[in-house]
């Protein structure tokens, strides 16, 4: 054995270790980050992480710098395998060049042969100017793995620092954004060319930090407070997850802790929607009393009117789609439609069941929803039922008129079980709007002392004519009108049954989902 050339291997080995060193190091830290190898510490399993690529360097740089500003390999988290890679701000910025992005790129293949998850840690200071078209080409090359990889593995992005530029979309490409606050920002263009060009003046945290992200533009899924808390929000995220397109949903066992009975779980569930449909509540109160322990939920601040999570339901997981009546009444408005069309559309893609809780008056009417485009943005969430293949199954808890309710998973939209509580009301309009239209005019004509009551009178009969699920059931688009105590226990009876489902599409080479 040669021993210069082992000790020479050594020294380069420890130099990649070190980052960008001491100094960049500790400016680092200052900065209230993490470095990229202590991230990958706290993301993976103990000494679980097969590094790939150390001693990369820029063929454009005479001063070499080993891992070239990114640290790319394989680990597990939890026991479940995963490709990473962390950008590495100590070292040129982490900014992206032409063996940084080759990288990347690497590490993606792979992960799409192995099938197993692609997690990104975003730390850049972006495109690396003096590698010019290499590094452009390089992004082109990372977005293209996004979309060619898109629904092959899940793929997830971690913003913890800035993002900025065309780099921003290969965030945008992934399925899940992370964000921590104070030390991630997203932007395409920064406050100095805001300012110089639109005459704006604008921090960088008001600009794409966190927040902004969070309840504003939706690019991000989960919001945390501190870097430990965004890993180990991770972790929560992945153990719903499989691993790729070609695995089952995760099915948790139950050796040591047994189902949750239905007296344990709903037995106060009728207690939480009011009987009044024009009365609010929360939906969530609802959603922790039919599933087995937490809910992860996502883009909470992000159109709340509509709730989109993982969960668990006898031990399987699924995924969560339900109307908030607590917000806008419950309505499904343009932002509302993208955040659950968009989650429906990755769970099919990860053969994850769907579970829709319907409780909406309709679609948010008024001239800005209409001229911004709710006509196109509500056919998305419409697209994304009718197409998913995966179990479908819908329980109308309260309100489901007109066009919200056929978006809302309806029978005719394929979904497999739909089910109705007794106190659903199953219509075109509701009782005041549906008088109006059929009896206004008579209503009108009838003198002024008999119209307050023939208003009541007719909405009574409505009510009792068109407002409950009884048309439905008969006609076969409500399968069963079950108690609000049975809930759980049926919505586990028709996963068991769909477990195994199978539903071919036409031959063709890719859809046309309105955009």
């Amino acid at each position: 054995m040669n021993i210069t050339a082992v000790q020479e291997w050594q020294v380069l080995e420890q130099k990649a270790l070190d980052g960008g060193g001491k100094s960049k190091i500790e400016r680092q830290q200052a900065a209230g980050k993490l470095t990229a190898r202590e991230r990958l510490g706290m993301l993976l399993d103990k000494e679980s992480f097969t590094e790939i690529d150390r001693l990369a360097v820029s063929p454009f740089l005479q001063e070499k710098e080993f891992t070239d500003g990114v640290i790319t390999g394989f680990g597990t988290v939890n026991g479940q395998k995963i490709a990473v890679y962390a950008q590495d701000f100590t070292i040129k910025g982490g900014s992206l060049g032409k063996r940084h992005a080759e990288k990347i790129c690497k590490v993606m293949d792979m992960a799409a042969r192995v099938g197993c998850p692609i997690i990104g840690i975003i730390d850049s200071g972006g495109a690396r100017i003096d590698e010019g078209i290499h590094a452009l080409a390089g992004y082109a090359q990372i977005f293209k793995r996004n979309c060619h990889y898109s629904g092959v593995v899940p793929q997830i992005s971690i913003i913890l620092g800035p993002c900025a530029g065309g780099a921003v979309y290969s965030p945008a490409l992934t399925d899940f954004v992370f964000m921590t606050e104070s030390i991630s920002q997203m932007f395409i263009t920064g406050p100095q060319v805001i300012e110089q060009v639109a005459h704006q003046k604008v921090t960088k945290e008001e600009l794409g930090g966190a927040q902004v992200h969070a309840t504003k533009s939706g690019v991000a899924q989960v919001i945390c407070a501190t870097e430990t808390e965004c890993f180990d929000k991770v972790k929560a995220l992945l153990s719903y997850l499989p691993s790729s397109y070609l695995d089952e949903a995760k099915h948790a066992q139950r050796e040591n802790t047994p189902p949750k009975t239905r007296t344990e779980n709903t037995a106060h569930i009728s207690t939480l929607v009011p009987i009044n449909p024009n009365q609010a509540y929360n939906i969530k109160n609802v959603i922790d009393n039919v599933i087995d322990d937490e809910f992860f939920e996502l883009q909470p601040s992000f159109a709340p009117n509509i709730i989109i999570g993982f969960a668990r339901l006898d031990g399987m997981v699924i995924g969560l789609v339900a109307n908030q009546p607590f917000v806008k009444a419950g309505t499904i408005d343009i932002d509302a439609s993208c955040k659950a069309a968009r989650f429906i559309r990755f769970c099919d893609s990860f053969n994850i069941p769907l579970i829709s809780l319907v409780d909406t008056p309709g679609y948010l009417p008024g001239v800005e929803q209409e001229h911004n485009g709710i006509i196109r943005h509500g056919a998305k969430l419409l697209y994304a039922y009718a197409s998913a293949t995966v179990p479908k199954i819908t329980l109308v808890l309260r309100k489901a008129f007109g066009g919200a309710y056929i978006v809302m998973g309806s029978k005719e939209l394929g979904a497999d079980f739909n089910f109705a509580w007794p106190m659903a009301q199953i219509a075109v309009l509701g009782a005041r709007a549906g008088v109006t239209i059929m009896h206004g005019k008579a209503i009108a004509a009838a003198p002024a002392e008999q119209q307050t009551n023939m208003q009541e009178d007719l909405e009574q009969k409505y009510t009792t004519e068109f407002l409950n699920p009884m048309t439905a059931a008969e006609y076969g688009y409500i399968d069963a009108i079950i108690y609000p105590d049975e809930t759980r226990e049926q919505l586990v009876r028709a996963l068991q049954i769909t477990r195994d489902k199978v539903e071919p599409r036409p031959v063709r080479k890719h859809d046309n989902m309105p955009l």
